[in-house]
């Protein structure tokens, strides 16, 4: 079956006629070697190391102005009271002397620089045995990250972790990293389930189809999370992208806490009959775009399944120790005793005034954190 994507306007947007670069080399990619899944298809329009929308030199993502606003770049109390959480797990850890925190999808380093400025301000201690890795793929966001981050000097290291880490302790921590790994969409179609792939029509403009599942690890999550699709043509996303990624947060220390953030769901909801269209987005410029329409120009992100990452972790001997909403999180670890510390410090009333917006924002009951949560997983 051959689901058409909507097409092409005139309204700023460039046409199937004169695509951009990613959609040329898409689209060539598909008449030499057939349809492609949509995870492949994802991992292209995102991290394509010339035309992805994460590597791109040409884009501004970040703030008002861009495609998005993560917790980061709202309010430095985010940062902060995460470095008093990253001092309490010190503490457990045992104080070493050595210790290494990973930062794994840094972006332009906003939270790495907050989260260093208050352990060195704060925690002098822990700061002193503390090695910050920056682990970014985006050239753009990388150097953005170096400039802010260069008064840590070698504190602050950038590259791969394996690479990087000098101790055998230490933090894997991750922000809206998980929601953006490629995603393999599948739907229910004759009462078995199928994957959707990407192809052209006539007229070149990329297209859904449906065709049989490309590898058994799909079927594999809808048993570990113990539900299935049920409704004929309802759809949903797996993201076996993080069993990878946690397999490898699992190695890279003997004791760790592997601390993510993101924004999801449990399976039992996301796999619920009402959602039948799944979870996937675009986005440009926080308006929704069609997923299919100019890669490499839209942010593409997913709802995380919590469940998967959980019964993952299990297998994996990572145990669950922390799960919660970022807002609840935040006021456990003290944000309010940091508002008073940084409104304390504040050189201005405008500073003053902006700090105690954040924390409304990061803490109110309908704010951005509410639709947010916490998974802490310990290893050792």
């Amino acid at each position: 079956m051959i689901l058409r994507a909507g097409k092409s306007n005139r309204n700023g947007l460039r046409l199937v006629s004169d695509p951009p670069m990613l959609a040329e080399i898409l689209a060539r990619r598909i008449k030499d070697e057939g349809p492609i899944t949509f995870r492949d298809w994802m991992q292209s329009a995102l991290y394509d190391p010339l035309f992805g929308y994460y590597c791109r030199a040409d884009s501004e993502r970040w703030g008002r102005k861009g495609d998005y606003r993560t917790s980061p770049e709202r309010t430095p109390l985010f940062a902060a009271t995460f470095a008093r959480y990253f001092a309490d797990v010190y503490e457990q850890l045992g104080s070493p002397g050595q210790w290494t925190i990973i930062e794994t999808g840094a972006g332009n380093g906003s939270f790495a620089e907050i989260a260093l400025t208050t352990l060195e301000q704060q925690f002098p201690k822990v700061y002193e045995a503390t090695q910050y890795v920056v682990e970014e793929i985006g050239g753009q966001s990388n150097e953005v990250a170096k400039g802010k981050l260069t008064k840590f000097g070698e504190r602050v290291r950038f590259g791969s972790a394996e690479e990087n880490k000098s101790a055998e302790a230490g933090i894997v921590f991750s922000n809206e990293l998980l929601d953006a790994f490629p995603v393999h969409r599948v739907v229910r179609e004759g009462g078995a389930l199928r994957e959707m792939y990407v192809t052209l029509d006539a007229d070149g403009a990329f297209i859904w189809m449906t065709g049989p599942i490309s590898t058994e690890r799909l079927s594999k999550y809808f048993a570990l999370v113990g539900k299935e699709l049920s409704d004929e043509g309802q759809i949903a996303e797996v993201n076996l992208e993080i069993e990878t990624w946690l397999e490898r947060a699992g190695r890279l220390f003997q004791k760790a806490h592997i601390v993510t953030v993101d924004y999801g769901d449990e399976a039992s909801n996301l796999l619920a009959p009402e959602r039948r269209q799944g979870t996937a987005r675009a986005f440009r410029r926080h308006q929704f775009q069609d997923l299919l329409k100019t890669p490499g120009e839209n942010d593409i992100t997913t709802t995380v399944d919590w469940t998967f990452v959980r019964r993952l972790g299990d297998k994996l001997g990572l145990r669950t120790e922390r799960f919660e909403r970022l807002d609840q999180f935040l006021l456990h670890e003290g944000l309010l005793d940091q508002l008073e510390y940084m409104t304390g410090q504040a050189d201005s009333d405008s500073e003053e005034v902006s700090l105690r917006a954040g924390a409304r924002e990061m803490i109110f009951p309908n704010g951005m954190s509410a639709s947010f949560q916490v998974l802490v997983q310990r290893k050792g």
